[in-house]
């Protein structure tokens, strides 16, 4: 299939080289009062054309094909005498092409500057460039290197759909009006380095394949860059955005940085989408009121961020860091997948973390691509250290890693949903010879960390799942210098504990009170000697109070050992039977009768028969509810029964109370 052959300009042109396969020829506009463009009069016209020109002159030489020694001929001729910089009025380079090197370094544009549809095969050269009036570089081929630097845009600045094949440099350029770059193509690297846009800039579509540097730009009208692609690295560090700023839709597939940038006005991120990292260390939102959604294979940092308006944001990520971010009004974070890190937060409104039970989706639209994001969804919250968590609301969170020291106000904490929290170790284990098996119940993670230090357990490994037959290392294990100590982990259990209580969540509470007492039996600096003693009495009876089936083991081995030591050594041989003397005085009539109990007769012979177990039941069951039995005992059994009644009634209450404190509402 033949190539359609290229339509002629609207210009009158020279068609210089036009043959049967080519019938358009040159497409250079003819030079006033001669049939051929500039490139192809002959040396006596062109000197002379060239010699009728003047500073501020107009020209148009659209089409024409330049080479480099008849450019600078051409600025030559308009060079202003005095500040030596070419000076053009209206100049109009419309699909001209510039084989050589275009140094339009310094040059004045008094007119419009119009090279829509221009090539540039080598570099261009507009470092310093003033363009008074318009300046039209739509559709331009950039094949080397363009240079912007220092230019400045007095009018609108239309790069729109331009393609800039290598190095491109903006660097503080300014822009006084609008400045467009929409759909425009950046294949090499990018520098916009404190460039200046005072009107509205639009990257809408625009596609950057390389490195793209926005460090201190300042931008004050509306940004809109509407689904733009960064292919390498983005960097807008201490960029200034006083207007909105728009990144719908805008994919980042290197390291997006943000750090110290401003967001004065409205700020959208909705369908983002970062490969890598998403970066915004301290930077400041002042009036965001929606953040996303946004989807991030890497990490969203947040830290030192300063949002000053009540914002949602929705964010899909491997990880989100929020450690020392200010929130100065009402905040909403939905996440999905990550691992969040509150620490140092500063909170001077309610903050509400939320794990997100569904994709996001926009105004009921498909939902956002999560493909790259491993796991079904979960959300977990690994540190809130020196948080004022008095106005923190964590929802359906895994907080089996979340740190928790140095955190303030911690009892007013609130955990709405499904709260997640490392348990402890399942199965058999060795405690020297002896086998133990540890009681089921959740656990902070700076208990977890300090068990294991105290064990002696191996560092695990970054990126390996916990194993559930074992504890949890910390992050600075094994060194006991910065693992938190017993009376370090008592106090967090103890607010934590009355979060659950003050939310009438007492079975919820009932494993932190659990906690709270194993921290303070194992305290040898907070916990007097005595105290840890009558807590090693508490938790082997009962489990502090929580485990109904120790204490009513406890209380079957009290009432065998009671029963036993009744038919061995408190009931008598027999019921004692009463006998009546009487002395009858000598010429009266009077008796009088002194009735005696005989003492009960310590058994002999055969103690544990069937009879005798009986007595002993009954003795024993009516200890347990604080009856006398009404059964003859001996001394002995007089003491056991004693032993028994003031024991077992306190085993009984116990295991009463552990049921309660499973089942109270």
């Amino acid at each position: 299939m033949s190539t359609p052959a290229p339509s002629a300009p609207s210009w009158p042109h020279c068609a210089h080289s036009a043959h049967s396969s080519d019938p358009v020829g040159c497409r250079g506009i003819q030079t006033p009062g001669h049939t051929a463009c500039l490139a192809h009069l002959t040396d006596t016209d062109r000197d002379t054309y060239l010699a009728g020109l003047a500073p501020g002159a107009d020209i148009d030489h659209r089409g024409t094909p330049f080479t480099e020694d008849l450019l600078n001929r051409l600025l030559n001729a308009v060079r202003d005498p005095t500040s030596r910089r070419p000076h053009l009025g209206t100049a109009l380079f419309g699909e001209a092409r510039f084989s050589g090197s275009a140094q339009f370094g310094g040059t004045q544009f008094s007119g419009s500057a119009q090279f829509r549809g221009a090539q540039f095969f080598g570099r261009a050269q507009f470092g310093g460039a003033q363009f008074s009036r318009s300046a039209r570089f739509s559709k331009a081929q950039f094949s080397g290197n363009a240079q912007f630097r220092g230019a400045q845009f007095s009018a609108d600045a239309w790069f729109d759909q331009a393609h800039l094949s290598d190095e491109v440099h903006f660097g503080e350029a300014q822009f006084s009006y609008d400045a467009r770059f929409s759909r425009a193509q950046f294949s090499g690297d990018a520098q916009f380095r404190r460039a200046q846009f005072s009107g509205d800039a639009r990257f809408d579509g625009a596609q950057f394949f390389g490195d793209v540097w926005f460090d201190g730009v300042q931008f004050f009208g509306d940004v809109w860059s509407v689904g733009v692609q960064f292919s390498g690295s983005a960097r807008f560090y201490e960029a200034q955005f006083s207007g909105n700023a728009q990144f719908y839709g805008a994919q980042f597939v290197g390291n997006a940085r943000f750090d110290e940038a401003r967001f004065s006005g409205a700020t959208g991120f909705g369908k983002a989408r970062f490969s890598g990292d998403a970066r915004f260390d301290e930077a400041q939102f002042l009036a965001a009121s929606r953040w996303g959604p946004v989807v991030c294979g890497g990490t969203v940092d947040l830290s030192g961020a300063v949002f000053g308006a009540p914002v949602t944001l929705e964010v899909a990520a491997k990880q989100v860091r929020c450690t020392r971010t200010r929130w100065q009004s009402t905040a909403t974070v939905r996440v999905r997948h990550a691992s969040v890190d509150l620490g140092h937060a500063v909170l001077e409104a309610p903050l509400a973390v939320t794990a997100h039970p569904t994709p996001f989706t926009i105004a009921g639209g498909p939902t956002l691509d999560e493909s790259t994001l491993p796991g079904s969804g979960a959300v977990r919250v690994v540190s809130v250290q020196g948080v004022d968590a008095a106005h923190l609301v964590l929802t359906d969170t895994d907080l089996s890693g979340c740190l928790f020291s140095g955190a303030f106000h911690l009892d007013q904490l609130r955990l709405e949903g499904r709260t997640t929290l490392a348990s402890t170790p399942t199965g058999w284990h060795r405690k020297g010879i002896a086998p133990v098996r540890w009681t089921r119940r959740r656990t902070l993670a700076e208990e977890q960390h300090w068990r294991a230090q105290t064990a002696g357990q191996p560092p695990t490994s970054a990126g390996t799942p916990p194993d559930p037959r074992r504890w949890r290392t910390g992050p600075y294990h094994p060194d006991p210098a910065r693992t938190p100590d017993p009376d370090d982990v008592a106090p967090l259990y103890r607010q934590l504990r009355k979060a659950f209580e003050d939310g009438k969540n007492e079975p919820g509470a009932a494993d932190f009170y659990y906690g709270e007492c194993e921290m303070r039996r194992h305290d040898r600096t907070g916990t007097p000697k005595a105290e840890r003693r009558l807590l090693w009495a508490y938790w082997l009876l009962s489990g502090y109070g929580l485990r109904a089936g120790r204490a009513l083991g406890w209380l079957a081995a009290a009432m065998l050992a009671t029963i036993v030591l009744l038919m061995a050594f408190g009931l008598p041989m027999s019921s004692p039977k009463q006998e009546a003397t009487g002395t009858v005085p000598a010429g009266g009539g009077t008796i009088t009768l002194t009735i005696d109990k005989q003492d009960p007769k310590n058994p002999t012979g055969d103690r544990f028969t069937s009879k005798r177990f009986d007595k002993a039941l009954t003795v024993t069951l009516n200890s347990v509810v604080f009856r006398s039995s009404g059964q003859d005992l001996t001394t002995t059994g007089t003491y056991i029964e004693m032993t028994s009644r003031l024991l077992e009634p306190a085993l009984l209450a116990l295991a009463v109370l552990a049921v309660r404190g499973r089942i109270k509402r």
